[in-house]
């Protein structure tokens, strides 16, 4: 998986991309990150990369040319990496009709965008490029939004001070979804929204902390049991948080009598007989 990354502060990714999942799958090979810094693609003596807008206002507005040049050199650095790959040749002998070149999806991180979920982040991870560009100020000049973003992100509901947090998130969520980068592959299905619900509780030692017990159901031994209270558990908290995760969720038949019982005030932990049918 490749990303570039189009930002004024390149420095904002240098310990993320250092630490932890991330710096394993790079080690690994599986991510692969280029962190570019928009100022460098700017011609003015100065490395001019914003302006006043148009119209007046408060704010300042990202120019285009610097992004559309940091973008072009991108593609360019490819298309003759590809040819050098392909003919032995440097690229001005390259058959280029002969070469495929794949195409970055371009990303524009903007509070405009839709909305980034785990689903969207599945999507992500089924690309091999993807471009992130990074605005800043009052944001980037329309025409980059029109004419060189294939799609726009958001992380949440509210402004940050400019899109690297942003990119980092995607960044994070997109590489642990891809194979091989987490040690258990099964992990990723457990975690909250991976099914459309959140996450159950979970405890480790000691069995007993300050007189908080841990269940007893999760040192019970009883697979299907622990297996269901964790089911029922993921229901309670989303049923109880985010209730508007439900409507879209895969829900059994066994979920939706839970829910039932939940919504009725008559919660019951079921029978091991009852858990017995259910495994």
């Amino acid at each position: 998986m490749r990303f570039d990354v189009l930002t004024l502060f390149p420095p904002i990714f240098a310990s993320p991309l250092q630490e932890s999942i991330l710096k394993r799958a790079i080690d690994a090979g599986r991510l692969t990150v280029a962190v570019r810094n928009i100022r460098d693609y700017a011609v003015d003596k100065h490395h001019v990369t914003d302006d006043v807008p148009y119209g007046g206002g408060g704010g300042m507005v990202m120019k285009p040319e610097p992004i559309f040049a940091a973008v072009k050199d991108i593609l360019r650095k490819e298309r003759e990496a590809k040819s050098e790959g392909h003919t032995g040749e440097s690229a001005p002998y390259a058959p280029r009709s002969t070469l495929h070149i794949p195409r970055p999806l371009i990303i524009l991180l903007t509070p405009q965008g839709r909305l980034f979920t785990q689903a969207v982040a599945r999507e992500l991870a089924t690309q091999d490029w993807i471009v992130l560009i990074c605005g800043r100020y009052e944001g980037v000049d329309e025409r980059v939004r029109q004419y060189l973003a294939t799609d726009e992100i958001s992380i949440g509901d509210y402004v940050l001070t400019g899109g690297e947090l942003p990119a980092l998130v995607i960044i994070d969520a997109v590489t642990r979804l891809l194979p091989g980068v987490l040690g258990d592959p099964g992990a990723t299905m457990d975690d909250s929204h991976a099914e459309g619900l959140l996450e159950y509780p979970h405890y480790t030692r000691p069995a007993d902390f300050e007189g908080h017990a841990v269940p007893d159901v999760l040192v019970s031994g009883h697979h299907a049991q622990v297996a269901r209270w964790r089911r029922e558990q993921s229901l309670r908290r989303t049923w109880e948080r985010r209730p508007d995760l439900l409507a879209q969720a895969k829900l059994a038949q066994a979920d939706r009598e839970f829910l039932a019982r939940l919504a009725q005030g008559n919660e019951a932990f079921p029978s091991e007989n009852q858990i017995d049918r259910l495994a």
